[in-house]
């Protein structure tokens, strides 16, 4: 196992650095090119409620579909971190009181009232927001700094996307750019496979994978 996570480390570190060739000018073209895509796509057309994510530096940048969703009657929500103390209003996901803390997902109506500075610097729904649960939704948007063709995400090592995962209903779709698809990663028994992959120059159907 200790091999397995230091091989996922070096793949980080090599992905990292493919990223970090790309220039902020590419970075906004590409992310542009990714929502275009996706907005297309008859996953996005018939999803009723959609699970987003604050894009990190390296992360393709999907905000603005998250004012589009809503704008179009979808409801839009984002996780938001919940430490071992707080109380979790939701039976559909993992105790927080197991772990240093988990996500859970909010719904955001108005972007600009009800969105703050969470855990690690990540935008995230304010407190007062409603929290939904994971089975309700259509497709969710999962960022990494890894993906393969089988459907395989390499996250940022701590986990947390991997327990929201595992509870979530409908398409779960991995969002990266064309340098962040790898041909093999890694696996462990925690790891959750994708049902899609978005870049800004494809949609990679991967729908055999998930549940394998």
């Amino acid at each position: 196992m200790d091999a397995i996570r230091e091989r996922k480390q070096a793949l980080r570190e090599e992905a990292r650095g493919r990223l970090r060739a790309l220039t902020e000018s590419q970075r906004t073209e590409c992310s542009g090119s990714a929502r275009k895509l996706l907005e297309r796509h008859c996953i996005w057309t018939a999803a009723k409620k959609i699970l987003f994510y604050a894009p990190l530096d390296g992360e393709v940048d999907v905000w603005p579909l998250l004012a589009d969703a809503i704008r179009q009657g979808k409801e839009a929500y984002l996780p938001r971190f919940v430490g071992a103390g707080e109380p979790a209003r939701t039976p559909d996901h993992a105790n927080p009181g197991q772990f240093p803390g988990t996500y859970v997902i909010c719904r955001i109506t108005d972007p600009e009232s009800e969105v703050r500075t969470g855990k690690y610097g990540i935008r995230e729904p304010a407190e007062s927001c409603f929290q939904g649960q994971l089975n309700w939704l259509d497709l969710t948007l999962v960022p990494g700094v890894a993906f393969d063709l089988n459907g395989c995400r390499l996250g940022r090592g701590k986990g947390y996307y991997d327990r929201l995962l595992a509870d979530v209903s409908g398409t779960t779709c991995g969002v990266a750019f064309d340098e962040q698809i790898v041909e093999s990663l890694p696996t462990e028994p925690h790891d959750v496979r994708l049902n899609c992959i978005l870049t800004p120059t494809r949609w990679i159907e991967l729908q055999a994978a998930r549940g394998s």
